[in-house]
């Protein structure tokens, strides 16, 4: 699949606010700095397309984008921000799980990991969050460029080691790099695969 038009709809504050459930939608996020935002504009093979905040961690809208008048792309605020208030946090945490469980056209969650460091706890967390609401999801590894087949192997093995830990098999993982432009195919071919099951709620 050929991503020919990519388009920004809205910033939703919570569940009620998203445009009505009636396309297949994707959801992906991740840390802050896992390259979210570079990764959604090579999949749409447009640069500005969806921005890093200049406040990360304090905006906590759920972008939803219109891809070829079909399906929507949404970007999630990332989450295991330290600089969150408390109060912040509790709000986001509330809103998401409300978005998660009550979204009805969610088809998968794409939750990004930084593919050059360890299993970071807060990853870890996220992923069996989302089992626990039995939310389907997909890891996707991102940054390859930075390492060498082996290095991203070894690392790689070390996040799916820990999942198993919570998780009876591996869902789908994908390895991408913005910045070479590799990895977008298999991630949009996912989609394009799960996109001809999708039945209008």
């Amino acid at each position: 699949m050929e991503i020919k038009k990519s388009v920004f709809v809205k910033s939703s504050g919570k569940l009620e606010e998203c445009p009505l459930p009636e396309k297949p939608e994707y959801a992906f996020i991740g840390r802050s700095n896992v390259g979210k935002s570079s990764l959604i504009n090579m999949l749409c093979n447009h640069k500005e397309l969806a921005r890093t905040s200049s406040n990360p961690g304090k905006t906590i809208a759920i972008n939803h984008f219109l891809i070829n008048d079909k399906w929507y792309i949404v970007d999630l605020p990332g989450y295991g921000y330290a600089k969150r208030s408390k109060e912040l946090r509790t709000k986001w945490e509330d809103e998401l799980e409300r978005y998660l469980t009550g979204r009805e056209n969610l088809q998968c969650v794409f939750v990004l990991i930084d593919s050059r460091i360890d299993p970071q706890e807060s990853d870890l967390e996220f992923i069996n969050f989302l089992g626990k609401l039995e939310v389907p999801f997909s890891m996707v590894f991102t940054k390859t460029d930075k390492l060498n087949q082996s290095e991203r192997s070894k690392n790689t093995k070390k996040v799916t080691d820990k999942v198993l830990e919570y998780f009876e098999e591996l869902p789908s993982v994908f390895h991408t790099s913005a910045t070479e432009k590799k990895g977008g195919e298999k991630l949009l071919k996912f989609i394009e695969e799960v996109n001809k099951d999708f039945v209008k709620p």
